[in-house]
């Protein structure tokens, strides 16, 4: 297991860095769009199971969601992309690898395991038993192995390590044409504006 972990790591870090040098943006600011997504998807599947729990289920579920919204503003939304992004370039300047790779290995295989267990579930669920579930049934499945799905990606995504700062292809080609367009609108801007010279006719005096 940890070695197909350290390869799906490998992998995951080279997309990563292919995704930067197109876009410059690097695996931190991923991780963060993958929060966000993830804490979206966990609200929602709360709000779907939550008008099916009892009264004391409620206030659990009320009061579990009030300590990871307060869990997330001391962590996750206290730093900005900007200062992670220095953190993490700084540290692949000197050399280091991104701690994350070892201290959360067991986390992420237990992740990666629960993933693919889960996975023949959810097919078995939408292919044989979509008939005989209702709608509302299905849909928390769903969305509860697409959650653990995506926070197994933004595990290994957090564990990559960042090439150094680039402006990214797409952009690079962006103000190329940009600046190609330029000169040929100021120029046209300049003939539409020119003053036709005045000629001036000096008569005599009969």
């Amino acid at each position: 297991m940890p070695g197909i972990d350290a390869a799906i790591l490998d992998v995951t870090e080279w997309l990563c860095r292919k995704f930067q040098v197109l876009t410059g943006r690097t695996n931190v600011w991923l991780a963060v769009q993958l929060t966000n997504l993830s804490i979206v998807m966990y609200f929602v599947l709360t709000a779907m199971a939550f008008p099916t729990v009892p009264l004391g289920g409620k206030i659990a579920i009320g009061s579990f969601c009030g300590g990871v919204l307060y869990v997330l503003t001391q962590t996750v939304f206290k730093v900005s992309i900007e200062s992670a992004e220095s953190n993490a370039y700084q540290r692949v300047a000197r050399g280091l690898r991104n701690p994350r790779r070892l201290r959360d290995a067991q986390l992420r295989m237990s992740f990666l395991t629960l993933s693919v267990l889960m996975l023949y579930p959810t097919v078995f669920a939408f292919f044989i038993l979509q008939a005989r579930l209702a709608v509302f049934s299905y849909s928390l499945i769903a969305f509860s192995y697409s959650l653990i799905l995506l926070t197994t990606i933004l595990l290994y995504v957090m564990a990559c390590d960042p090439l150094p700062p680039c402006t990214g292809k797409v952009r690079e080609w962006l103000d190329a044409s940009a600046a190609s367009r330029q000169p040929a609108r100021e120029s046209s801007v300049v003939d539409g504006s020119r003053a036709r010279p005045v000629i001036h006719s000096d008569r005599k005096a009969g």
